[in-house]
């Protein structure tokens, strides 16, 4: 029976808006990426079938299919295709939910699954070109959704505080910065090179936030709110990419695998609220997977806006102790496109690293969607 396994996970240091990887074009980053897997697994790039690329904003440099935009970039044979998805902030674990099921369905044998975005180069929003992209019988139903009034409106059906939320974007880049300053992440950042300097290190976590600064800051989504700059995702630059293919190819190639995609699942949910579809999503994967939120020892949860987590803890009972174990969004940034890809990449390194045999991703999706994924670890 055919599987899916990932075999190497790369991922460039995410950059703050306007930072270090503001100069990169999103293709030079997206190339990158691929080249640096290529070289850190021995593959041969002409093996590779298809890239599966998640992108949001596919607008000006980003658009075109910047997948294959990637591939030719990098210098990888023509004969290696490439496909660019948009589910929103899951396009990335799109893509790698995409790729399992090639290569269990024989579609293909290897391919690579990632995602990028420049939301300095190409902010967020631009796709719009200024026109609305609900048309009138979705307003009827829905309104005009946003992300941070639905994030406002889980704080308030959770009955959190601001300080609840504040605490745990402090702690978030505390993880971070622990991480970073343990070595933790070496094993998955490919640096960059920007003209003379050489970007190694996330930009976004900060040291020496406090409780009293965090609640000082504006709440740009309701007067009396909780959501601030200061509990939400960053603005950020970024790329990622995970090789994949079967067990029987891995081993014909001389590839050792790290990881098994073990169970995959979607959710809908409310778009207004928006945001709280990873819970049943995450009941969902559990469910088919035949396993229980106390089997599975790390959580990478996308720290879009801090209730998100917040709610799914609450709601699943997971132990806390194993959720975004080396900080999340809040502190290391969300490049759109790239943030599955770059969750994945975080949780399977974990994983081989602390020998843990089951870990499963979700993450939040414009629209009241939400992926989650469960990996197992064989390395």
């Amino acid at each position: 029976m055919r599987d899916a396994v990932i075999v190497e996970a790369v991922r460039t240091p995410i950059g703050k808006r306007n930072g270090t990887l503001a100069d990169v074009h999103p293709a030079d980053l997206s190339a990158h990426v691929l080249n640096q897997l290529a070289e850190r697994s021995g593959v041969d790039p002409a093996v590779v079938e298809d890239v599966l690329w998640g992108c949001v904003s596919q607008i000006g440099e980003q658009t075109y299919d910047i997948a294959r935009t990637a591939v030719l970039t990098a210098g990888w044979p023509e004969s290696v295709t490439g496909v660019t998805i948009d589910r929103q902030c899951g396009s990335s674990q799109q893509a790698v939910h995409f790729a399992a099921a090639g290569l269990i369905a024989g579609h293909y044998d290897v391919a690579v699954a990632g995602g990028v975005e420049s939301m300095s180069r190409v902010p967020m929003g631009s796709s719009t070109a200024d026109q609305q992209p609900y048309p009138p019988s979705f307003q009827a139903r829905y309104g005009a959704p946003n992300q941070g009034i639905g994030a406002e409106m889980i704080a308030e059906k959770c009955g959190l505080s601001r300080d609840q939320v504040n605490e745990f974007a402090l702690g978030s880049h505390a993880k971070a910065a622990a991480a970073q300053d343990g070595g933790l992440f070496d094993g998955e950042l490919v640096p960059v090179a920007v003209g003379e300097y050489n970007a190694t290190r996330d930009e976004g976590v900060r040291r020496g936030s406090t409780l009293e600064s965090l609640n000082s800051l504006k709440t740009p989504f309701k007067d009396d709110g909780l959501i601030s700059a200061g509990n939400a995702s960053q603005i950020s630059d970024g790329a990622a990419a995970l090789l994949m293919t079967t067990t029987v190819k891995a081993k014909e190639l001389g590839l050792r695998s790290i990881a098994r995609v073990h169970t995959v699942a979607l959710a809908g949910a409310d778009p207004v609220m928006m945001l709280t579809a990873p819970i049943p999503a995450t009941d969902k994967a559990l469910r088919r997977a035949g396993l229980r939120i106390d089997d599975i020892g790390a959580f990478e949860v996308n720290e879009a806006f801090a209730p998100v987590p917040l709610a799914w803890l609450a709601e699943t009972g997971a132990d806390e102790r194993r959720l975004n174990p080396l900080g999340g969004a809040i502190a290391l940034g969300h490049p759109l496109g790239a943030s599955g890809a770059r969750l994945m990449t975080t949780l399977i390194h974990h994983m081989r690293n602390n020998g843990i045999r089951y870990g499963l991703q979700t993450m939040c999706e414009a629209g009241g969607q939400a992926n989650a994924t469960i990996i197992e670890l064989v390395a």
